[in-house]
């Protein structure tokens, strides 16, 4: 096949298929629900080699949900604050869970819910925080929109609910997993006696190698044995973690105290969590600043002077027309790409076990036009 053409995303099917069979042996050995939170990866030309290991997917809206049933299949969940009647009323045809962020957004939509026969849970908030430097990604932080208050639930289930829903984690092992479950216990021990399932959220790591695998089945198992209840798990960045690459190429350097390298790939439009979270995205082959004996600046070639990925250094001195390769760029960045100045959309690239590249997806131009029209 042709070079491929940058920017681009690779996603690695075997680094994929290995991920996902760690998350089989989970649901496995526990009889746990693992579903994929497509907010993460929604890369869906995939889907079929994920719907052999996982139950399904959950979705944070209509659009996604949609996308789940029509190429995942198996079971399809859906939480998010709130919801249209036109909305509720799709989401009924094609969804089989359905959680709630308020108990007036129950009521408002109780109608149709009710008359569809789906299974609908409640999102708690914990009130129990666990993130350290990450605010914008702590749902229990003094304020949140996210999930309903103790205080807020009365003493029993709403007729009708079966389930309860708690998401808190982000890139998270099991101990603040089990820490928050005890949290959970201790406020609505009452409701999860009620209750037909519990949902536990994304945010666990579950494949990365030092993650708590034996802590994280105690704390399912223990649910499940104390309460009678299902249990699911919706990790998204555990699927394809370590998974994805993209692939970008040097177009200029400038000198502003140090080198600046100019990239095809951007940290706004391509890997917004840099941005926004922020976090410093690996670089293969290249080391922390002043590590090695060359230091350079990476940003793009949008009009924001704070489009900068990082400060790398390297071996050598890179030139242009070099190809530097951003590694774990599978999860929560495809889904989070956006056309700003123009930019160009990365190819979509799928690097099958045997080693071929299948170009899955170009965007041009028209992709971008239509989008405004």
């Amino acid at each position: 096949m042709k070079p491929l053409q940058t920017p681009c995303y690779v996603v690695d099917e075997a680094r994929l298929e290995a991920n996902l069979q760690i998350l089989a042996g989970v649901a496995e050995r526990t009889g746990c629900h693992i579903l994929l939170a497509q907010k993460a990866f929604s890369m869906f030309r995939v889907y079929p080699l994920i719907r052999q290991y996982l139950a399904g997917s959950t979705a944070s809206g209509l659009y996604e949900a949609r996308l789940g049933a029509e190429e995942m299949g198996g079971e399809t969940h859906v939480f998010c604050p709130a919801y249209t009647t036109a909305e509720m009323e799709e989401l009924c045809r094609i969804c089989d869970h359905i959680s709630f962020n308020s108990l007036r957004q129950l009521e408002l939509h109780r109608p149709i819910w009710q008359k569809a026969g789906v299974s609908v849970g409640l999102r708690i908030n914990p009130e129990y925080s666990t993130q350290e430097g990450h605010a914008i990604y702590d749902p229990c932080a003094p304020g949140s929109r996210l999930g309903i208050l103790r205080r807020d639930l009365p003493e029993h289930l709403p007729a009708g609910v079966e389930g309860i829903h708690f998401h808190t984690l982000c890139e998270q092992g099991a101990e603040p997993l089990a820490a928050t479950v005890a949290a959970v216990e201790a406020a609505f021990g009452q409701l999860l006696h009620e209750a037909k399932w519990v949902n536990l959220g994304g945010g666990h790591h579950i494949t990365k190698p030092d993650y708590d695998l034996a802590l994280l089945e105690k704390t399912v198992r223990h649910l499940q044995d104390t309460y009678a209840v299902e249990v699911y798990l919706e990790p998204g960045e555990a699927i394809a973690l370590d998974a994805g690459y993209l692939y970008t190429q040097v177009m200029d350097i400038v000198d502003n105290t140090l080198p600046i390298l100019i990239l095809d790939a951007s940290a706004a439009c391509h890997m917004p969590d840099v941005l926004e979270m922020p976090y410093r995205p690996p670089l293969r082959d290249a080391g922390q600043p002043g590590e090695k004996p060359y230091t350079c600046r990476l940003g793009a070639r949008t009009c924001l002077a704070g489009d900068v990925i990082g400060d790398y250094s390297f071996d050598t001195m890179p030139a242009i027309g070099d190809t530097l390769i951003f590694e774990d760029m599978a999860i929560y960045s495809m889904v989070k790409n956006n056309t700003f100045n123009g930019m160009p959309l990365p190819d979509i690239v799928l690097q099958h076990k045997d080693g071929q590249l299948e170009v899955v997806r170009h965007f041009g131009y028209e992709d971008f036009k239509e989008r405004l029209s």
